[in-house]
């Protein structure tokens, strides 16, 4: 089999790398205005300008024919026909149908996926409802005032960003946490001030084994055991009973009923999701059910209508007027072509804050591989490294070594016309203006830079001339939405998914296995009962790692 360096649409990039290596992005502005218009494109809500971009359209095109010679549209209907393109765990990949419209038909294995989605759908909706509107109630009867996701990866990340997203629309009497790590520190700090007469837990996990969210649930399960002892009298307790309790304050997402009622959940209140659902693509279904009950039924779908345009889009634009196509070549371009090794993700908008560690994990766990899909080493750069902070607070931290540094880094900045919140002052002094004139400064800046000449006739001292040149030509992304709403924030998580999938085909890795999770949470469970047993064991360990355990040994209290 061919591998994508050894094509023609390879060489000729790599050709066309050595012409472009020296070309400036002050030169491309100037040269062509129009550029400014031709390099934009529109999907569903979200406008994007790539103009900043060192390229041309010789590039793009070329960019295009390597997306040709990598067979990504045979890839694209592979995927949404529900073909096992998840090759290392014979698995389909129907994130898409966790958003198709109910009358769609998506098949896997000769059914029809998309009556059971929406079935789950309704339930959860059902469910929210019950706990917004206090129907649910907790042991004492008392309504439910705050929900604590338990999960980890996927089962965190996804709700725990869309939450904090969509905070502006949630119900605002109502506290949502999330808890995943399995740090004591983590779930102890989310529970210290809550009633456990007004607390219910959402646990997060398709087989109900996965060790951090289990025991972070049981820390959880026996606090809520402690707290309702104190909320109930002796006979109270005693006719109430404690599986009644847990039943009342935990409810699950998982597709492993028996562990489920083991727990003590009720089963009837187990929402399932299936195994053509990759954790990192999986918060639009039933481990989206505390955003569905923070946002609301109309709102969580108006959110997944938004998936599903962006899914459209991607499914059948032209790839030269596709976006998460586009996105997906320009990343190829500069990560294997220019050598840079990170993505910036830089969102001008304070509820996206966690936007970059929830890409972090759909991309660097996906694309972070390094053979190919038939189990070849790798010949080229793969997935890259991704990192961003919100806002102007980035501008005050990293933003200097992107703007001075040696290192290439590509960057998508993210902002809306319209704010949540107009705060200003009584002079009309607006912030949201202050934000986008940061924003539409700093891709101004990286792009154009400062020469020297322009420095010295700024008149700036001798000794500080060379300190504050800036070279530019930083390429970045400009993408653009009215306001952050469920159905944009649907279409800017799809995208990404899909851009994803693009440089995972390109690069004929997996995006959908995730095997380097398992190792070190393998030896964990090897290492944890040397570190807790009452004589010194015998360890098989590296000499490094042996004494590091005997090091704890010896702190660790008895």
């Amino acid at each position: 089999m061919t591998r994508i360096t050894e094509t023609p649409a390879w060489a000729a990039l790599a050709e066309h790398q050595r012409a472009m290596a020296t070309v400036h992005l002050r030169d491309l502005l100037a040269d062509d205005p129009g550029r400014a218009e031709r390099l934009t494109v529109e999907a569903g809500a979200l406008f994007a300008d790539y103009s900043k971009h060192r390229v041309t359209d010789e590039t793009m095109r070329l960019l295009l024919d390597l997306a040709e010679a990598a067979g990504l549209r045979r890839m694209i209907d592979a995927m949404f026909a529900g073909e096992r393109i998840n090759l290392t765990e014979d698995r389909a990949v129907l994130h898409v149908a966790l958003r198709a419209p109910a009358d769609a038909s998506i098949v896997v294995d000769g059914e029809n996926v998309v009556p059971g989605v929406h079935a789950v759908k309704r339930r959860m909706a059902e469910f929210a409802e019950r706990v917004r509107t206090g129907e649910w109630r907790g042991a004492t009867g008392r309504p439910i005032r705050t929900v604590v996701n338990i999960g980890i990866g996927g089962s965190d990340l996804g709700p725990a960003m869309a939450y904090d997203a969509l905070r502006a629309f949630s119900k605002r009497d109502m506290a949502f946490r999330f808890v995943s790590n399995v740090d004591g520190d983590d779930i102890a700090e989310a529970l210290l001030d809550l009633d456990p007469a007004e607390t219910l837990f959402i646990v997060a996990s398709k087989t109900f084994t996965t060790i951090e969210t289990i025991t972070n649930a049981t820390t959880a399960r026996e606090w809520l055991r402690a707290g309702l002892a104190d909320a109930f009298d002796a006979d109270a307790a005693d006719e109430l009973g404690d599986g009644d309790a847990v039943a009342r304050h935990f409810v699950a997402v998982s597709t492993n009923a028996a562990k489920v009622a083991e727990f003590g959940i009720d089963t009837a209140n187990m929402f399932e999701f299936w195994d053509w659902v990759g954790g990192r693509y999986s918060y639009d279904s039933a481990i989206g059910l505390s955003l569905m009950v923070a946002i609301g039924g109309p709102a969580f779908d108006e959110m997944l209508q938004g998936f599903h345009a962006m899914d459209e889009h991607f499914r059948t634009a032209r790839f030269e007027r596709n976006l998460p196509v586009l996105m997906a070549l320009l990343g190829v371009w500069y990560h294997n072509f220019f050598d840079a090794e990170t993505l910036a993700i830089l969102p001008y908008s304070q509820y996206l804050g966690r936007l970059s560690a929830y890409l972090q994990q759909l991309d660097m766990e996906s694309n972070g591989k390094s053979v190919d899909r038939s189990g070849r080493r790798v010949d080229h750069a793969t997935g890259p490294v991704v990192w961003g902070t919100p806002g102007t607070n980035g501008q005050h931290a990293y933003y200097q070594l992107i703007h001075q540094g040696t290192r290439l880094i590509p960057a998508d900045f993210i902002g809306f016309l319209a704010p949540h919140h107009d705060t200003r002052h009584a002079d009309g002094y607006r912030h949201h203006d202050l934000l986008m004139a940061n924003f539409f400064a700093q891709t101004e800046a990286l792009a154009l830079g400062k020469t020297r000449d322009e420095v010295v006739a700024a008149g700036v001292a001798e000794h500080q001339i060379a300190h504050r040149v800036f070279e530019g030509n930083h390429p970045t992304t400009t993408i653009l939405a009215a306001q952050l709403t469920p159905a944009v924030l649907g279409q800017l998580i799809a995208c990404y998914e899909h851009k994803v999938f693009v440089q995972g085909v390109v690069w004929d890795v997996n995006s959908f296995d995730q095997w380097g999770v398992e190792l070190g949470k393998s030896l964990a469970v090897r290492i944890e009962p040397e570190l807790v047993a009452a004589d010194e064991p015998p360890l098989d360990h590296d000499a490094s790692t042996k004494a590091l355990i005997r090091r704890y040994r010896a702190a660790r209290p008895r």
